[in-house]
């Protein structure tokens, strides 16, 4: 049902995106009506053509077949998912150091006291 749903949709799109791009637009005329043309510039267009009657009615569709798909993918299974997945394994234990033998922050040493860097040379 999805799936022939997700069909329909994404045909009304296509066609819905077509019959626009093939309509005149209200606004071409602006610079004619400025110009002594006898068309008022946001008069009435009179009767609907039938690509106006197309586009209401492919828009209608459209916003139908999104409704219903979107009500349809919030009812739509109840799995995670993450179900197939397997669990991971238990962790290894953390290896405790005892306080003693942490490490502490090395200190600077004042010059001359205590044995030389050692470095090596090649």
């Amino acid at each position: 049902m999805i799936t022939l749903l997700t069909i329909l949709h994404v045909l009304v799109c296509l066609f819905l995106v077509g019959i626009v791009l093939l309509q005149h637009g209200k606004g071409a005329d602006v610079g004619a009506s400025f110009g002594g043309s006898s068309q008022s510039l946001f008069g009435t267009e009179g009767p609907l053509s039938l690509l106006s009657k197309m586009t209401t009615t492919a828009a209608v569709v459209f916003m139908v077949t999104s409704v219903a798909l979107a009500y349809l993918s919030s009812h739509t299974g109840t799995g995670s998912v993450m179900s197939g997945v397997a669990a991971p394994a238990a962790p290894v234990a953390e290896q405790v150091i005892p306080a003693d033998q942490e490490t502490a922050p090395v200190q600077a040493q004042e010059f001359g006291s205590g044995p030389a860097p050692v470095t090596e040379e090649k």
